[in-house]
């Protein structure tokens, strides 16, 4: 009779690892804005090149100023609806440094107002002017202009989260950039769950700055430690293709994601235990005061 094949080398019976069960390719990510219409701003401003070099010399440095000028409005706003995802994407974020798509906004404005002015007079260079800048602000909005989330905590222990998280993201970005020169989806899979799962923790300790002091470790030692065996493991597997050396950075990762997992469910767990204890404390002085809640008939 025919048997399934299996073995240390088949994926359907290799030894399953005790590692936290995989979330789903998608979990916590969202459709990125920042492409579709954004890309065609990029596009859009092309023709202004291929007309400039058939109009006398004022025009033409006027439409190629203008070319200029659109194709950095068209990366600010890129670089904007990024940072705004990003901001939405934690529950506690300071507002953008820099208001990148309001600044598009004026570029795309002042640089079709160079083209009226080329192409036909005053009067039209404030048209196209006004009209630039008012659709390109409706139809990419503004950037976000107040801070979020921080409301009833204290402002120093955020700005530390803020900081420390923001340190931790440009370590997860060193790995992931590391992980591609080892040219393995598989493992380029398995540092995206990884990080899903350090993202985890960076929401629990920006929800309460408190837990940061417990959390510090593995914002910083753990993850530098992450992304130099990244580092290190990329280089090596290029160059050998060593399953030794994949089967040990997977264990890694294994380990540090189950370490990183216990550690925020510890953190959720302390959180209840404080709400648990204001909520008791609470009920007590309400007796106290002769305030007492009877349940219903």
């Amino acid at each position: 009779m025919a048997q399934r094949f299996g073995g240390k080398y088949s994926p359907e019976g290799a030894p399953k690892s005790d590692a936290p069960p995989p979330k789903p390719a998608f979990h916590g990510k969202r459709r990125t804005k920042a492409g579709g219409r954004v890309n065609l701003l990029f596009l859009a401003p092309m023709p202004l090149v291929v007309v400039a070099f058939f109009q006398e010399p004022l025009a033409m440095a006027q439409y190629l100023v203008a070319f200029g000028m659109l194709i950095l409005a068209a990366w600010l706003t890129r670089e904007g609806i990024l940072a705004q995802e990003a901001y939405e994407a934690r529950k506690i974020a300071k507002r953008p440094a820099i208001p990148r798509k309001i600044f598009a906004s004026v570029l795309t404005g002042v640089a079709l107002g160079f083209v009226g002015l080329a192409g036909h007079g005053p009067i039209e260079a404030v048209i196209f002017a006004v009209l630039g800048l008012v659709l390109h602000f409706f139809s990419f909005g503004p950037d976000p202009l107040t801070d979020k989330g921080a409301e009833g905590i204290d402002q120093f222990q955020s700005d530390r989260v803020a900081r420390a998280v923001g340190e931790a993201e440009k370590h997860l970005k060193a790995m992931s950039d590391a992980i591609l020169r080892a040219e393995d989806r598989g493992v380029e899979r398995r540092v995206e769950q990884f990080q899903t799962t350090v993202r985890d923790m960076f929401r629990t300790v920006e929800e309460d700055p408190r837990d940061l002091s417990a959390s510090r470790k593995y914002l910083s030692v753990y993850l530098v430690g992450a992304r130099d065996a990244s580092v290190k493991f990329a280089d090596l597997y290029a160059r050998t293709r060593d399953g030794g050396a994949k089967s040990d950075y997977l264990q890694l990762l294994d380990d540090l994601e189950r370490n990183f997992a216990a550690q925020t469910e510890k953190l959720l767990s302390d959180d209840r235990t404080d709400l648990d204890i204001e909520i008791d404390v609470l009920r007590d002085r309400l007796a106290r005061e002769g305030v007492t809640s009877e349940p219903n008939a």
